[in-house]
């Protein structure tokens, strides 16, 4: 009981900064910037003027870790197998390759940069899945730091709002169909509002579409945590210098994180029509609201001082990789002849 009441002072203050975040948010002609973002934002800043005591740093610590993984698994309500098969194989081609764009790329552009692998992946998740929420899904499993988690979202904000502008710019320009431009905004742009945003910039038929294509991108989020889930482990296993074969058997229920478990199960559920509609709705707003409260808690547990020493250099690899993903989306549409 105890420990429940010292989680609620800094729960509370991570509370009322999501609250005005969302409000600020709800303000917006078109959502330019996400609550999420806002809230990370604000909590920095917080904390720059002002460092928060042990109490509240107990309860941060606890709302950046177990009400981030709760938010992660109500997510999956609002996703279902039957939109993968509405928007069918025409997406999932393009977002195969994107995502093989992003993490593939990745990879050698954070050991080109010399970026930690934590903080390059945690981009390169962002950029090619959804954003924050793939950012927010990842860090538990990969034991990210908060101050890697606030710069990956940084780093895949700042593009996301160019997105919002020049996409349907270039699309116009291009002289894309509402099919073809809805596929490369919900394979190519980051996070959720962003899609959204630039989505129905272009057409109300456009929009619908980039909205499908972008949830189904969602459910990637699965076969990322798993792999990087696999990855930390043996990282952790290589850093302890384990040389026994035995000493390297890793638990599944450690390769398979109990969120994700209840992230599946929230999408089978919902896919096999158990969460009516309007729940289903219902439990979105909660699960984008405390994903909000977790990320202000991140916020305020970031120092800008440990972000400075991390360079520019996350920022060019957000950059160059969501360039390569914007082209490679163009291209293999090209292929397919949607262009």
């Amino acid at each position: 009981m105890k420990k429940i009441v010292n989680n609620i002072p800094g729960f509370l203050l991570a509370l009322t900064i999501a609250l005005i975040a969302t409000y600020i948010e709800s303000l917006l002609p078109i959502p330019i910037i996400g609550a999420s973002v806002m809230a990370i934002f604000i909590g920095m800043i917080l904390n720059q003027l002002k460092k928060t005591n042990q109490l509240i740093k107990t309860g941060l610590v606890f709302t950046s870790k177990r009400i981030l993984k709760f938010s992660i698994i109500l997510l999956g309500a609002s996703l279902s197998i039957g939109t993968i098969l509405n928007v069918g194989k025409l997406s999932l081609s393009v977002m195969f390759f994107t995502l093989l764009t992003a993490f593939g790329g990745g990879y050698f552009i954070g050991k080109w940069l010399g970026l930690d692998w934590k903080l390059s992946n945690m981009i390169s998740a962002g950029t090619g899945i959804c954003g924050g929420s793939a950012i927010a899904a990842m860090a538990p499993v990969i034991d990210a730091k908060d101050n890697d988690i606030a710069y990956a979202m940084s780093a895949t904000f700042i593009f996301d709002v160019l997105m919002i502008i020049l996409f349907p710019i270039m699309g116009r320009l291009m002289g894309l169909s509402d099919i073809a431009y809805g596929l490369w905004t919900g394979t190519a742009v980051n996070d959720t509002s962003s899609v959204v945003a630039a989505g129905y910039a272009y057409s109300e038929a456009a929009g619908d579409f980039a909205t499908m294509v972008k949830l189904t991108r969602t459910l990637s989020i699965i076969p990322t945590v798993l792999v990087f889930s696999l990855i930390s482990a043996r990282v952790k296993a290589k850093s302890a210098q384990k040389i026994h074969a035995r000493q390297h058997k890793i638990k599944i229920s450690s390769l398979f994180p109990w969120f994700i478990l209840g992230f599946v199960m929230m999408a089978i559920f919902n896919s096999l029509g158990f969460i009516p509609e309007t729940v289903s709705v219902t439990i979105k707003a909660i699960s984008k609201f405390l994903m909000v409260t977790s990320l202000a808690a991140i916020g305020l547990n970031t120092d800008f001082r440990e972000m400075k020493k991390s360079g520019i250099n996350p920022m060019i690899h957000g950059f160059i990789i969501s360039a390569l993903v914007v082209i490679v989306s163009l291209v293999v549409q090209y292929f397919m002849g949607l262009l």
